[in-house]
């Protein structure tokens, strides 16, 4: 039997490996989600489907979340079959990437109803959601914390930001502003040491030696770009909204992002020409295109 029962909302590539992570736990779990490619594996692994985000919230306390867009978010929690009518539930635990705006104003209409909202954004990726390494970034009020800790640490490595609503989600935009600028930045650096004719392994062999090594010149480019697969796991159309919310999020704050918004800009380039699904590795294309090189080889991935 079960140990305890949960809800889960959204288990695409990234929800989906985290609910698994769940299930694997001992838990019991009710899903929702509008893809039957998404849930089948759930269900085949004992998952229960249901109908309604309101439905999952009325067979569970805690339910959790991992949705595209904020405003997708917004209409799960608070729209018409969402996650507020549900009849059972008294927290929200939303790893999605809102930003801090939406994530007050969501956390704002749930305690109408008595409902928790739990900033629990996560980053790592695809196998961090599926080897439960997570890095995930939660804030919320003390008691819901205590009483959803047990569960979010299934996910991976849980650090708590703070009491308030968004102060979880302006930690995930940090980050995620910080991995698109060490992607960008490096595939400039590449993309020019190709150009003046370097073997581009050898090229991050000396950065990941010095103190150039980043993220990107660590793990995305060796793994991704030189090999020309491209296939990362996270789209590029993902992070150029997270970088927006970043920026709006700095502009209200007050801060200034000269070169954050450079980066935004190769983003929406590399969005524009690669298309919406292209991989966030593929921003190293629009620079090889004006460069008229190419970093790598796919045949020696």
């Amino acid at each position: 039997m079960a140990e305890h029962i949960l809800g889960f909302v959204g288990v695409g590539r990234m929800g989906g490996r985290m609910a698994k992570r769940l299930l694997q736990a001992g838990h019991g779990l009710v899903i929702f989600d509008t893809n039957d490619a998404a849930a089948g594996p759930l269900v085949e692994m004992g998952a229960r489907r249901v109908a309604s985000a309101a439905a999952v919230a009325s067979e569970t306390e805690i339910v959790f979340a991992s949705l595209p867009t904020p405003a997708i978010v917004h209409a799960v929690a608070l729209g018409p079959g969402g996650v507020a009518e549900g009849s059972k539930v008294k927290y929200f635990v939303d790893t999605s990437t809102t930003g801090a705006v939406y994530a007050k104003r969501i956390a704002e209409g749930l305690a109408a109803k008595n409902i928790v909202g739990v900033d629990a954004p996560v980053s790592g990726g695809l196998a961090g959601a599926a080897n439960g390494t997570l890095a995930v970034m939660v804030s919320c009020p003390d008691e819901a914390f205590e009483r959803v800790k047990p569960f979010v640490e299934i996910l991976g490595n849980v650090f708590r930001l703070g009491t308030q609503p968004g102060q979880g989600q302006t930690m995930k935009l940090i980050n995620n502003l910080l991995s698109a600028t060490a992607m960008a930045i490096s595939s400039e650096a590449v993309v020019m040491g190709v150009k003046a004719g370097l073997d581009p392994t050898l090229v991050i062999e000396v950065l990941n030696a010095g103190t150039g090594r980043n993220s990107a010149t660590i793990d995305k480019i060796p793994r991704f770009v030189i090999p020309r697969k491209f296939n990362l796991g996270f789209q590029i159309a993902l992070l150029n909204k997270d970088v927006r919310l970043c920026l709006e999020e700095a502009d209200v704050l007050g801060v200034p992002m000269i070169v954050g918004s450079a980066v935004r800009q190769l983003l929406t380039i590399s969005q524009a020409t690669e298309g919406q699904d292209s991989d966030m590795s593929e921003m190293v294309k629009t620079v090889e295109r004006w460069a008229h090189v190419k970093v790598g080889d796919e045949t020696k991935g």
